[in-house]
């Protein structure tokens, strides 16, 4: 679709600036692109606007990468607090991460491992966590009721269970906004406030909140995102988009002054931001073949690892909130070995990603959060797997003023109930709206003039902060 696209506009140009104009320029734009025109020459409809500003704003996607000049420094110095997820779709064995019960039926083949914090050990499959502990705090009476999948990715993407006739925003979206709202944007760079790293199911978008905020999904950590890469020059994308918004002018003024007026505002939104962020040195933040090879070999190898160092270059550039995926925890089977391989996967990235903040001096202001939709059971299943378990299961939280080297709350000897502190899903999203300085009981409004506030319910995590 886009080649043929490429092609209409690439003719298109050839007739807008050859040696005729005027009328006879949109005759050719109607011929290419069959658009419907009035007999002043303007665009005669909605869909036809809408289709020929597509397949303008399309080309222009194709077009204009300069990839000559460095990301600013002082950019970075003024921006606010922000966010990585690091997003563990399946629900994560807690036995075999954050809560062993070495000794245990529960604890199955995996034992545990000191760390720097004397008196608190993690699973063995987390040396370099381990290492890092003085900046976590590993929260291990996290409990809830949702123990489907897609339900229980709802509820810890958004703190609330889906609603009809609310469009709730998820998590990233919800921080984009609020930090917006906070002034960080005016000195934020020309990125997408939330950058989703790999996908995940009904994780959601903006809602309500409308498509300035949904993520930008890159598929790979090491791609630019699509449609964002060179084809022509800086000079010929600026003519395109002047034609792009003359279309809009002749459709504003032409098929009715208000819905056009509308459309057109709308449209000139989108193509204006894809534009700037496309034109933008700061796209160079995709690039990771920029980092040194000692920088990519301490994150480890591997999808993961590249997304949680592409994660940091994003947030140095101006990106609010950045979510990093690792899939393949819902190990029904084989959890021992399957455990083992995914902790492999996020350790190392994961401690190395604190460490680096933490070094650059923006762990202050970035919180890192590690969680998955629900923990495993206590009891190992005949195929050597772990099934759902949303009773009592675990997460951590580093930066933005998290105390670390403690654990919060605790569970009986065999993981099964939770004992001490328990924490339910609202609790967790008003402590991170918390550490992000944002208002939890702030309301958003649906369509139908209701209120909905950020996080309905809970409480701050008492001691969770210096």
């Amino acid at each position: 679709m886009f080649r043929t696209l490429w092609q209409t506009i690439e003719q298109l140009q050839t007739f807008h600036h050859g040696p005729h104009s005027g009328p006879y320029t949109m005759t050719a734009y109607r011929r290419f692109t069959n658009i419907g025109l009035d007999r002043r020459g303007a665009i005669a409809s909605r869909r036809d606007f809408l289709r020929s500003a597509g397949a303008t704003a399309a080309a222009g996607l194709f077009t204009s990468w300069t990839d000559q000049v460095s990301c600013a420094a002082e950019s970075l110095r003024k921006q606010g607090k922000r966010c990585v997820l690091l997003w563990m779709e399946g629900g994560p064995s807690q036995f075999e991460t954050l809560d062993p019960k070495p000794g245990t039926s529960s604890a199955g083949d995996a034992g545990d491992i000191a760390t720097v914090v004397p008196g608190v050990h993690l699973a063995e499959n987390l040396p370099h966590l381990a290492k890092q502990m003085g900046d976590l705090a590993v929260i291990r009476s996290l409990t809830s009721k949702e123990g489907s999948h897609p339900r229980a990715r709802y509820l810890m993407h958004h703190a609330a269970l889906p609603m009809g006739g609310a469009d709730l925003p998820t998590l990233g979206s919800s921080v984009a906004e609020r930090r917006r709202a906070a002034g960080d944007y005016e000195v934020a760079s020309n990125l997408p406030s939330y950058v989703r790293v790999g996908r995940v199911g009904n994780a959601g978008n903006a809602g309500m909140l409308g498509v300035e905020y949904d993520p930008l999904t890159v598929d790979g950590p090491t791609q630019p995102p699509r449609n964002a890469r060179p084809a022509s020059s800086v000079a010929r994308f600026e003519r395109r988009l002047g034609l792009l918004r003359r279309l809009e002018s002749d459709f504003g003024t032409g098929f009715g002054a208000v819905e056009g007026a509308d459309v057109v505002a709308n449209h000139r939104q989108l193509v204006d931001a894809a534009s700037q962020m496309i034109l933008s040195p700061e796209m160079q933040a995709f690039d990771l073949e920029r980092e040194t090879t000692a920088m990519r070999a301490s994150y480890g190898e591997g999808r993961f690892a590249n997304g949680c160092l592409l994660a940091r270059r994003l947030l140095e550039s101006g990106v609010t909130f950045v979510e990093v995926t690792l899939g393949g925890w819902d190990t029904h089977d084989d959890n021992h070995a399957r455990t083992q391989e995914l902790c492999g996967q996020f350790d190392k990235p994961a401690a190395r990603l604190i460490a680096d903040l933490k070094e650059r001096g923006m762990l202050d202001s970035t919180l890192v959060v590690w969680m998955g939709e629900f923990g495993r059971t206590p009891r190992i299943n005949g195929r050597g797997g772990r099934d759902h378990y949303p009773k009592a299961f675990s997460a951590w939280l580093a930066g933005c003023g998290v105390q670390g080297g403690q654990v919060i709350g605790a569970t009986d000897k065999s993981g099964a109930e939770v004992i001490d502190r328990p924490v339910s899903p609202q609790d967790l999203f008003q402590t991170i709206y918390h550490a992000l300085d944002i208002d939890p009981s702030h309301e958003n409004t649906t369509s139908t003039g209701r209120p909905v506030k950020l996080v309905d319910g809970g409480a701050v995590i008492d001691g969770l902060f210096a």
